[in-house]
């Protein structure tokens, strides 16, 4: 009987907000893992990263912004059944350009009262229930 432990990929996530408190989120495309589920950005974290510059690496390349403050919101461990990911989020609070799906991804913002009415990936649920309660409160 072979017990195949899986290893859980590092994620760093970027929780954006803007000035009117809304959040940027992003859609998965077809060939991702999770496809078609809203997210908040990010990618994993390489080989000799930090997850404070994998961050910031994701998400240059993948909305086009340049993070120039963020703070630890976080940490999620979960398992997908095919995958194990641990995810590294962080509130992201001031940054440099206007997000955008650089990538072709639909792509909004969207205010956090709100954020329950979109299908995201279980992993990412956390987040939501986080942020909504931090707002009511």
């Amino acid at each position: 009987m072979s017990t195949e432990v899986k290893t859980s990929v590092l994620v760093a996530v970027g929780v954006i907000e803007n000035a009117a408190g809304e959040i940027f989120i992003c859609r998965r495309g077809e060939s991702q893992h999770q496809a078609f589920k809203w997210e908040f950005p990010g990618g994993k974290v390489e080989a000799g990263e930090t997850v404070a510059q994998a961050l910031a690496r994701e998400l240059e390349e993948e909305i086009g912004i340049a993070v120039t403050a963020c703070a630890p919101f976080m940490r999620i461990d979960h398992d997908y059944g095919d995958k194990r990911v641990t995810l590294d989020i962080h509130r992201v609070t001031a940054f440099t350009g206007e997000p955008h799906g650089r990538e072709g991804q639909p792509s909004r913002w969207v205010p956090v009262s709100e954020l329950h009415h979109y299908d995201f990936p279980a992993a990412n649920r956390p987040i939501v229930a986080k942020l909504q309660s931090a707002c009511e409160g």
